[in-house]
């Protein structure tokens, strides 16, 4: 098996054309990419609003986890029947699924931050909307960006839906070899899936360490030292 996946990784004809490996990849990197756009659209201003202000935060990220059961494939299939169209069928089913995460990241986020903090800005004569932007904000972006980085590895993983309803993407490697019996071929697709997983959630993680402020680390550090 070893020696068909290095032959199959090996072959020319994998990595040109509309079926390469570079041309899949970017293909699952765009469905991943737009939906992560909406659903940031989505999930950060809500999960913004009602960690700031405390109404109906708890209620909200219930929901949200509820709906994080719903089997992204068979969401997908219904949605395509409904309205007959594949990308946004799959755009539809990959927002509902990375919504929760980055709306109870905010959340969690904005209820962590001290509300010492909080209590002192308020007392300095900041506005609500100064003390969201410059404290509350600033204090929670590991939370915020560990939602975001979430979400971003459950779209990578589930973007091979996309397949199943004749787009594109590394799911085409798994699907297509499947059909015709080509192991080498499926377990490609799902290694170039994890390696492109990999290697956002590292992105992601020099990305939290250059925007969290760098009081927030040591801040951080200092609390799980003592814990």
């Amino acid at each position: 098996m070893i020696t068909d996946l290095l032959h199959w990784f090996g072959d020319p004809a994998h990595w040109s054309g509309p079926d390469g490996v570079p041309q899949r990849l970017l293909e699952h990197l765009g469905y991943t990419a737009l939906s992560l756009v909406i659903a940031l659209v989505i999930a950060v201003p809500l999960g913004l609003f009602v960690g700031h202000t405390g109404r109906g935060g708890v209620a909200l990220v219930s929901v949200g986890n509820a709906i994080r059961a719903l089997p992204t494939l068979g969401l997908v299939t219904f949605l395509f029947l409904l309205f007959t169209e594949s990308v946004t069928s799959t755009i539809i089913g990959l927002v509902v699924l990375a919504v929760p995460p980055i709306l109870a990241g905010t959340y969690a986020g904005l209820q962590a931050t001290d509300h010492g903090v909080v209590d002192a800005a308020e007392g300095v004569g900041m506005t609500g909307w100064q003390r969201l932007w410059k404290v509350e904000v600033p204090i929670s972006l590991p939370l915020v960006l560990g939602g975001i980085r979430n979400a971003v590895l459950q779209l990578v993983a589930t973007a091979a839906v996309a397949a199943y309803v004749g787009l594109g993407g590394l799911g085409r490697f798994l699907l297509d070899g499947l059909a015709i019996l080509d192991y080498s071929e499926v377990i490609a697709g799902a290694l170039l899936t994890t390696l492109l997983a990999i290697v956002l959630d590292l992105l992601f993680a020099l990305l939290n360490r250059a925007l969290v402020p760098r009081g927030v680390r040591l801040a951080a550090a200092v609390k799980k030292v003592t814990a």
